[in-house]
């Protein structure tokens, strides 16, 4: 019997959650009908909470307070949750500053982990086989096919994410905006440009606009 179990595939995720689903509701532990309303109503509790443009506001506080900015760089988690933004997938933050030679990337290649706190949930292209699978062995023609283009001069470095290491980067500021406030700031920083795959760029705002809270 062992070894014809060891012999069949896994179930896929979606077997394995149905299966989940139909022996909590067989149980009782979940209203028959409700699973939905319910995942959506999790869902959607979880997006306020953990959300990018926490994130955001890191990046913004760092650019315009260099005590913080070092706080940020020695110890991540610390940093985040001064401002409020800790929880789970949160205790291991570092955060990855770039330079004017150096990109940093994020990508998670065994599932979609993120820093839930600062950048939530991932979004779908994050999560796709094909950005964790390719962004570690071609990360240049993979920012290029997303839209970042980097000149060789620049050094791309992509960073694993693992259950111990959660990470942020921390763009580079662009210029002209010497004399903005960390709101301003904080408004042109998106999601894209903390995982590594965008530039900070000041229209940025009016695209972030345009997506809300996603």
């Amino acid at each position: 019997m062992s070894r014809e179990r060891d012999a069949m595939p896994p179930a896929g995720i979606a077997e394995r959650a149905s299966a989940v689903r139909t022996a909590l509701e067989e149980k009782g532990h979940l209203p028959e009908g409700q699973f939905d309303t319910l995942l959506d109503a999790t869902l959607g509790q979880l997006e306020e909470v953990m959300n990018w443009r926490n994130g955001a506001k890191v990046v913004a506080r760092a650019w315009t307070d260099p005590a913080y900015h070092a706080r940020l760089l020695a110890d991540g988690t610390a940093a985040c949750a001064e401002l409020g933004f800790e929880g789970p997938q949160g205790e291991y933050i570092v955060a990855l500053e770039d330079e004017p030679e150096l990109h940093h990337v994020i990508v998670c290649t065994q599932c979609s982990c993120t820093a839930w706190p600062v950048l939530g949930l991932p979004p779908d292209w994050y999560k796709s086989p094909e950005y964790r699978a390719r962004v570690a062995r071609e990360p240049r023609k993979v920012l290029h096919q997303m839209g970042l283009d980097l000149p060789e001069t620049i050094e791309i470095r992509v960073w694993d994410t693992t259950a111990e290491s959660r990470f942020i980067v921390l763009p580079l500021r662009p210029a002209g905006t010497e004399d903005w406030t960390e709101e301003q700031l904080a408004d042109i920083v998106t999601r894209e440009s903390m995982i590594g795959i965008a530039m900070v760029t000041l229209d940025a705002a009016s695209e972030n606009r345009r997506e809300g809270s996603s």
